[in-house]
């Protein structure tokens, strides 16, 4: 997995490997999610979505962020750095 920069906005961009999209589509079908019904909670395209789960195509922070909050997970656990599918606690 490699993450860069793209200047000057400084959007971090996600370079996913087999195994986390694996984890992607293993999630959304765990939700009984059709692409098309995720994409549309994530904003892009079917196509664009399709393309995260076979790993064609690099996902943004933001989506990542999105997936953990629409799946109830970390971050951390949809790349694959943990297996324990708890979100972490949020401190006010």
């Amino acid at each position: 997995m490699r993450y860069k920069s793209i200047s000057p906005y400084v959007i971090f961009i996600i370079d996913i490997d087999y195994e986390v999209s694996m984890r992607i589509k293993e999630l959304r079908e765990q939700e009984g999610l059709k692409q098309a019904e995720l994409a549309a909670l994530l904003n892009v395209r079917q196509n664009t979505y399709s393309q995260y789960e076979t790993g064609k195509r690099e996902i943004s922070i933001d989506i990542l962020i999105s997936l953990a909050k629409i799946f109830n997970v970390s971050a951390d656990y949809i790349l694959e750095l943990t297996d324990v599918d708890e979100p972490y606690p949020r401190h006010n």
